[in-house]
Formats: C-alpha cells, sequence, structure tokens
C-alpha cells in the first residue's frame, strides 16, 4: 500500500496538467491584450486579469461536461497522412462523410475555434460587456489548443511510445521554467483575418507536422542523456511530484529550436487576430458604449459549478491520461 502511495504522490504527471497548462494559457490571453488597437485596448486592458483568469475556464468544464474534451484537439492523423486531404475542411462535408459521431471522437478544434469565433461576433454586435469578455477569454483557449503539436496527434501523451507526460513537458513545464526569463511576447500588432477557417486550418496542420518531431526529439535526447539527471523531485502546489528535470527540459528545448516559444507567440498573434476580427465583423462597436457589463446568474452559477467541478478533480475523456 505505501509504495502505491509513493507512485501516485511521485508521479511526473501532474493531474492537472494538460493542454499549455494554466499558467501558459493565462499568459498567452495576458499579452494578446497588447496587440490590440486603441479602440479595443479600451475595453481589455481594464479587463486584462479577467480575461487571464477566465482562459483555463473551458480545461476547467472538462472536469464536468464529456463533450467539452474534443473542442480541444484534432487527432487528424486518423484521417490519413499529411496534409490530410481526405478530410473535408468545412464542417457540414465532414460529417456527411465520416459523421458527427466520429468527428466528436477524434476531435473537432478547428471546427470549434470558428463557432467561437462566431459567437464572439454576435457579442459585439448585441454590445453586451460580460458577454464579449466571456468569450475573448475562452475563445483564446481553443485557438492556443490548436496550436501545440500534440492537440494534432493520436498519440497524444506518448502513451503508445512509452513517453507518458510528454503531453504536459511540451506545453507546461518548459514554458513555466523558461518563459519568464528566456522568452519575449511583445510581438507587434494583430491582424485581420480575411479567412479564420483557412487561418486555423493552416495551423492545425502546422501542429501535426510538428508533433512527429516533439516525440522523436524527447526519445532522441532521452538515449544520450544520464538517466539520473533525466527527472527530479520538486514541490508544486504543496505536493512533491517526480517531473522532467530542469537540465533535461533545457537541453530538450534547444533540440527542438525553440519551437515551444515560437508557438506560444504565434497563438498570443492568432487569438489578439481573432479579436480582432471579430471586432471588425461587427461592424466596429464603440466598446466605450456598451450595456450588460455585469455576469448573469447563469454566468455566475457555471463558474462555480466548473470551480466545483474542479475541486472534486473528476477529468472527463481522454484527458484521464495527459
Amino acid at each position: 500500500m505505501r509504495k502505491t502511495s509513493l507512485f501516485i504522490i511521485f508521479s511526473f504527471i501532474s493531474l492537472h496538467a494538460f493542454c499549455w497548462g494554466f499558467y501558459g494559457h493565462k499568459k498567452i490571453n495576458y499579452f494578446s491584450v497588447f496587440l490590440l488597437p486603441p479602440e479595443m485596448m479600451q475595453l481589455y486592458k481594464p479587463n486584462i486579469d479577467f480575461i487571464s483568469e477566465h482562459a483555463v475556464d473551458p480545461d476547467m468544464r472538462r472536469y464536468a461536461i464529456a463533450q467539452e474534451g474534443p473542442r480541444h484537439y484534432i487527432d487528424i492523423d486518423h484521417y490519413g497522412s499529411y496534409p490530410y486531404t481526405d478530410l473535408p475542411r468545412k464542417w457540414n462535408d465532414a460529417i456527411a462523410k465520416f459523421s458527427e459521431d466520429s468527428l466528436m471522437e477524434y476531435g473537432i478544434v478547428p471546427w470549434w475555434v470558428q463557432t467561437m469565433l462566431y459567437k464572439l461576433t454576435e457579442a459585439f454586435k448585441e454590445k453586451q460587456q460580460a458577454k464579449i469578455l466571456k468569450l475573448s477569454a475562452e475563445l483564446g483557449h481553443y485557438i492556443a489548443d490548436a496550436h501545440v503539436p500534440l492537440h494534432a496527434n493520436s498519440n497524444h501523451n506518448g502513451q503508445f511510445t512509452d513517453q507518458r507526460g510528454i503531453h504536459g513537458f511540451w506545453e507546461s513545464r518548459i514554458p513555466e521554467l523558461l518563459s519568464e526569463k528566456e522568452w519575449d511576447f511583445f510581438i507587434g500588432k494583430a491582424d485581420y483575418i480575411k479567412n479564420p477557417g483557412d487561418f486555423i486550418w493552416q495551423r492545425v496542420l502546422e501542429s501535426a507536422k510538428a508533433s512527429d518531431s516533439v516525440l522523436l526529439f524527447e526519445k532522441e535526447l532521452s538515449k544520450s542523456f544520464p538517466a539520473d539527471q533525466k527527472f527530479s523531485f520538486e514541490e508544486r502546489n504543496g505536493t512533491i511530484i517526480r517531473q522532467y528535470s530542469s537540465a533535461f527540459s533545457i537541453a530538450y528545448d534547444k533540440k527542438l529550436n525553440g519551437m515551444v516559444e515560437r508557438r506560444m507567440r504565434q497563438s498570443i498573434y492568432a487569438v489578439a487576430s481573432f479579436w480582432y476580427t471579430a471586432w471588425v465583423n461587427a461592424g466596429q462597436p464603440d466598446l466605450k458604449k456598451l450595456s450588460g457589463k455585469e455576469l448573469s446568474a447563469d454566468d455566475i452559477k457555471e463558474f462555480e459549478d466548473l470551480n466545483n467541478a474542479w475541486k472534486k478533480g473528476t477529468i472527463k475523456g481522454r484527458d484521464e491520461e495527459q
């Protein structure tokens, strides 16, 4: 019994670490605000804490709603080989070919990003401040997920190649270790996206193409790295966990030639640009003159329910493996 308990405590796969990790998602939304034009900044900058904190709501929702999971990924390798031309890019065409149940099984992130863009555009048209901020925060989450290589590969946590834990390693451990001191996130300004569907599919294809390197380079580095230095035991949120060591993490990031920082920067640019596109498509409403500035009772209840589900820690769907 004692050995089992120790194994659980020292597992380097943190229960709450998936996607960009809470740290990464919050940072991506935070820095996206600074790419916006002044007309949008007047709303987003004063509410930057809300937009950052609620960037993680979609992940928390996965603890409460089973249908949430597929919105965060697409196992695109299920549909053949790069560039996966057998998979229609339009939702209705994809359903006609593969069925909605099949699409949900293998993930729908590129289509869900477009759905969320539509919802945010409608919120701008309605000039509902609380709704705009809530949808902006959540749209940022899904866009960032689409930029993660292992969100576009069925071997999403190295479960098929004896690399369990690589998911959190790439998107949580490395950003938390390196981003504050080593990376630069001030990257210019948001642009209008003429074809959001093409844009997000291109980012998904980039992720899929990069996923092989994410897996291969960890394998290669593990062969040349001293085995007793690959992992370390560190305190995290009051618990001692086993995770990839700082030395191994830095070596892996170097081997990837800055891929994690690059994809994080691209996420920031994409999030800001999608926000900007929604605002432009809504007719560029004056954001100083908004109604609905308070959260609705339903929104407040949803946040409470998410927190309660999060505290219980019951993950729904494939992320039980991450």
